[in-house]
């Protein structure tokens, strides 16, 4: 019986982990991404086309976006590669999966909403790569944010 409590209450803490990390990581990843949305913002068609409230709602919009992929990413990727002991156990390869995730889920989005949907356009300054000529702004986001915010909450798990 007190085996089975141990474990209980092990596996109490590990999730409450889990969900504090993970909040911790939407927060930093979500205003992260605001940032680079509004950096990024006139490498869009909307930057000479769009009026400002326009530009506004994109930025706000793409930002939650990025939010919702962030954080579905994290979670699939957990589900994978992570559960019991994580974020202590397994750190990088539910990181490394999560940014795989992310990515893979940018290119298919700026593929679909560019090439199919045409939700959106990239400028000619957009630089572009790939068979997708998928926009290496978005590209780099999705590597650049996750890598530093993994890395950084890394640093801040060191007892």
């Amino acid at each position: 019986m007190t085996q089975q409590l141990d474990r209980l209450k092990q596996g109490a803490a590990s999730y409450r982990n889990v969900i504090a990390f993970g909040a911790a990581y939407i927060l930093i990843v979500g205003a992260a991404n605001l940032v680079w949305e509004i950096a990024h913002a006139p490498l869009y068609t909307i930057w000479v086309e769009g009026s400002r409230g326009d530009i506004a709602f994109a930025i706000v919009h793409c930002t939650l976006g990025d939010v919702l992929i962030a954080a579905s990413s994290l979670s699939i990727a957990w589900l994978i590669a992570g559960r019991w002991g994580w974020p202590r156990k397994h750190y990088w390869r539910v990181a490394g999966l999560s940014v795989l995730l992310g990515l893979a889920y940018t290119v298919f989005s700026e593929w679909l909403n560019i090439s199919v949907r045409a939700s959106w356009a990239y400028r000619e300054i957009m630089p572009t790569i790939g068979p997708l000529e998928t926009g290496l702004s978005p590209l780099l986001q999705w590597i650049v944010i996750p890598v530093l915010a993994f890395g950084w909450l890394k640093l801040a798990m060191r007892p």
